[in-house]
């Protein structure tokens, strides 16, 4: 393609690690075509990040683009804990977001930066309005799968379709979606849910008239029928998946992260101890906070089961006290597990050391998987990680799902039985092999000719109205 070098781009994300890494990604993607990016997102990540000494600058490695952060106030203090009380998060930013994010647009303009496009993160849906206000076309980056974006515009567009939510073993026809129950569904779309997220749901939806691009965080051979079905509701480019190029096999190109918490890189060391494909992966990402009694059953299955464990709990160093008893000391002193609050989980899903993972299957993780070929249990608990477990299970086939009794609570019989059935079961050779496909699938569609490599070209070429080398 030609030279993009005065293509520059805004992206405004919220500061949540979940929304900020895909961000980031493809940030990283679009300034090593060229593109300079400017990645905006609320300030408590800056406060975050210094906190950790993680570097809030960036180093471009060959690349003619450049990333740099900015920041804007989301009218909280930093010490607001904007994951436990999210519905005042998301108020205090829809009132003070808009000017705030404004005033900084204003700003990078006095200083000589010309957009050519800004992208938004699906859940400030507010944020277009700013762009049209600086004359700015928009584009989104869908930070979860199509699939979960075609349920939700079929769920505003078309209610009809949903005429009974209340039962989880209901079954939905949805067009280009196969086989869906409620219980699939996105949790933010269900009675159940706290008003605020159903209403950032119908707020998306609504704003997407003023939405030129929607770019998927998916690969269109994963979910192609879904893709397809949009074609005539909102075309989707899929331009992922958007992980880090160690994990496809690439160097990287630009250095820096905004990883908000620090990894434990002892547990990379530990897992280049352990035979290959001996290590369960447990991690429920960095949000979603294990109660005690799913701690206990799932130490005390790991403890009968008698194999290498890698375990991501947060804030694992102040609750000791919520494993059973004598189980920290154990695992130090034969060495047979290692828990850890937080980990360089790519890096992790790389090594060949892996047998499996236990997820909670966020978009993020469940793609890193895709593109590590790592089998997984799928342990969905909200938001749009129903719908990740079903593609991961029945529709990827590359896992099976563990689910809670009757009364809500996690049996040490369910964890066993899982890991066991995705190591050792009948179906783990054919999962396994299922993973290996879908990951050489993955990444070849960012190689050249791919199908999200065509896209991205496709993309950049319409925002610095040039023609695409590339027919997508």
């Amino acid at each position: 393609m030609e030279s993009t070098e005065a293509v520059q781009v805004i992206m405004v994300t919220l500061s949540m690690q979940g929304h900020m890494n895909p961000m980031l990604k493809l940030a990283k993607m679009l300034v090593s075509k060229g593109v300079h990016v400017t990645l905006a997102t609320n300030d408590v990540a800056r406060k975050r990040m210094l906190d950790s000494k993680i570097s809030t600058n960036f180093t471009t490695i060959n690349s003619t683009g450049r990333l740099s952060l900015e920041f804007f106030s989301d009218g909280l203090s930093h010490e607001f804990d904007r994951e436990k009380d999210s519905g005042t998060f998301l108020a205090s930013l829809k009132a003070n977001g808009p000017k705030n994010l404004s005033n900084l647009i204003t700003d990078l303009k006095a200083n000589g930066n010309q957009f050519s496009c800004l992208i938004t993160n699906p859940f400030i849906p507010w944020v277009p309005g700013v762009a049209i206000e600086h004359g700015i076309p928009c584009g989104v980056l869908w930070i979860q799968s199509t699939t979960v974006f075609a349920i939700y515009c079929h769920f505003i567009k078309d209610p009809d379709l949903f005429p009974n939510l209340e039962n989880p073993n209901g079954i939905l026809e949805l067009p280009g979606i196969p086989g869906l129950t409620v219980g699939d569904l996105p949790t933010f779309m269900l009675p159940c849910s706290p008003s605020h997220f159903r209403l950032l749901v119908t707020e998306f939806i609504s704003i997407l008239d003023k939405v030129k691009w929607v770019l998927g965080n998916s690969v269109h051979e994963l979910e192609e029928e879904t893709v397809n079905s949009l074609e005539a509701v909102k075309p989707v480019y899929s331009i992922g998946p958007l992980v880090s190029p160690s994990l496809l096999g690439k160097e990287e190109t630009i250095e820096g992260s905004v990883d908000m918490w620090r990894a434990a890189d002892s547990c990379i060391e530990w897992l280049n101890k352990q035979r290959p494909s001996s290590v369960i992966y447990i991690s429920f990402g960095s949000i979603i906070m294990s109660s005690k009694q799913q701690i206990q059953s799932i130490a005390t299955a790991l403890k009968n089961i008698k194999r290498p464990f890698l375990w991501v709990i947060k804030a694992s160093e102040t609750r000791k006290d919520e494993f059973p008893r004598g189980f920290l000391e154990e695992i130090t002193k034969d060495k047979s597990g290692l828990v850890v609050s937080w980990c360089p989980q790519e890096k992790v899903l790389m090594n060949q050391a892996l047998a499996c993972f236990v997820t909670h299957c966020g978009w993020n993780s469940t793609l890193e998987t895709v593109v590590a070929g790592v089998p997984v249990v799928a342990y969905p608990e909200w938001t749009d990680q129903p719908t990740n477990s079903k593609l991961l299970v029945d529709v990827f086939k590359v896992g099976v799902r563990m689910s809670n009794c009757e009364d809500a609570r996690l049996s040490v019989e369910e964890v066993e039985r899982c890991i066991m059935e995705v190591i050792d079961g009948p179906r783990a050779g054919e999962m396994k092999r299922r993973a290996v496909e879908l990951k050489n699938a993955a990444k070849n569609s960012l190689e050249e000719g791919g199908s999200s490599n065509r896209n991205i070209d496709k993309f950049i070429a319409e925002i610095s109205c040039k023609p695409s080398s590339n027919n997508v």
